[in-house]
């Protein structure tokens, strides 16, 4: 039975959602097309009619993951009135450790997507670069863009949680979470000075 193009369409975005959770659950090469199209309540049938291949769907659901992570973060700037406090508070809680499906793709396969095609890798680079702009643009206005306090910023918070989540014990890790929220507060303390 063939299908419309509109359920064709929603066929392929529930593909690309489902990819993106299941993906950062069990990373790139722990979960087959099977499971993949039965995530989506699909077959697998239909898979090479959607995507060119399984890296093709890995970029597409990538890309899907860095930007929903995006727009979480620029959501949730939006609406504290301490902007970079809430995001710290957010990314850097037990409840984010925990979030393993829908968490942050950087913390869930960065280093599965390193050793990826490049095709998977880019979604992942432009994603970072959009973490880094909202970091910067939550930083206080200074002299000189706060890039590289960006960076050291979205690395402690990717590191913190990616340790947090190897430990067996809770308690270390929710240490490891704290210090590391300290630390990015420090960092964004010292661009006032700055």
């Amino acid at each position: 039975m063939r299908v419309s193009r509109a359920q064709a369409e929603a066929n392929r975005e529930a593909v690309i959602n489902a990819a993106s959770r299941l993906f950062r659950e069990h990373g790139f090469d722990g979960i087959g097309l099977k499971d993949l199209m039965k995530g989506a309540g699909l077959t697998q049938g239909g898979f090479y009619k959607q995507f060119d291949s399984k890296d093709d769907l890995a970029a597409q659901a990538s890309r899907r993951a860095m930007e929903q992570a995006t727009r979480r973060w620029s959501a949730v700037a939006a609406a504290s009135p301490d902007a970079l406090e809430a995001l710290i508070e957010l990314y850097l809680s037990m409840g984010h450790r925990e979030e393993k499906s829908d968490g942050c793709p950087l913390v869930a396969l960065g280093a599965d997507a390193a050793r990826q095609s490049e095709e998977v890798r880019a979604p992942f680079q432009n994603g970072i670069q959009a973490h880094l702009q909202i970091l910067e643009e939550l930083m206080p206005e200074a002299e000189s863009p706060n890039t590289g306090k960006a960076m050291a910023m979205l690395s402690l918070m990717v590191g913190a949680v990616t340790i947090s989540r190897i430990l067996n014990d809770e308690e270390m890790a929710e240490r490891f979470l704290n210090v590391a929220a300290d630390e990015v507060r420090r960092i964004a303390a010292s661009a006032r000075s700055a």
